[in-house]
């Protein structure tokens, strides 16, 4: 999806990146703040500051070195906190909390798409790619953190609707944080990698047409 970019390109897929993860690890904290857990609000996350959300190696470094490499990249900002146990509706306003920053991307990428037939179509090469670029990291954002494997927002949404026995499975592979995240890209990604692109190319098309 984003090889063989310019410098102009990757300047704007950094842009995009960074903007796009600021935008759904707020929403994750206003999300579980509306639903009456203060943490995100206490250590300062309920904020659009790119500064607050970004990790300069996983979420600029890392996925822009793949990226050159010719790799697939992925992106992993720093998670929002949130009590699962302080927000109303138990494990479905958790499920609600998770879903939420993926929803975001979903919105964000058909704001991209409303631009892109506005102005796309008519605009300048740079401008065109730069629409494009926009949609693909927010279409690339939704689907792979809807995965239902923890720690990525998806499996919020499992958690609500799994067995206890499965729960418990879940929970000691959320508590691996980053390194389960890195097992699931380099060893099981791979198996499921097909379908993905395949739900990727299917949502570009249907918003760009």
């Amino acid at each position: 999806m984003f090889s063989d970019l310019s410098v102009f390109q990757l300047v704007v897929l950094l842009v995009s990146i960074i903007l796009s993860l600021s935008i759904h690890e707020a929403t994750h904290g206003y999300v579980a703040h509306w639903l009456g857990d203060d943490t995100a609000h206490a250590m300062g996350r309920l904020t659009l500051n790119p500064l607050k959300h970004i990790d300069i190696v996983t979420t600029v470094a890392l996925p822009m070195f793949l990226i050159i490499a010719g790799l697939p990249p992925f992106f992993v900002a720093k998670p929002v906190p949130f009590n699962p146990e302080r927000v109303r509706w138990g494990e479905y306003g958790a499920a609600l909390v998770g879903v939420s920053g993926p929803l975001t991307n979903l919105l964000l990428a058909g704001v991209g798409a409303l631009a892109f037939h506005a102005f796309g179509l008519t605009a300048s090469p740079d401008i065109y790619n730069a629409i494009l670029i926009f949609v693909q990291v927010n279409i690339a954002f939704f689907i792979f953190n809807m995965i239902p494997f923890p720690p990525l927002d998806g499996s919020r949404l499992l958690y609500a609707f799994a067995p206890e026995p499965l729960q418990r499975v879940m929970l000691q592979i959320e508590q691996t944080g980053f390194l389960a995240i890195l097992v699931f890209f380099f060893f099981i990604f791979q198996f499921i990698s097909g379908p993905i692109i395949n739900i990727e190319n299917s949502l570009l098309q249907f918003l760009l047409g």
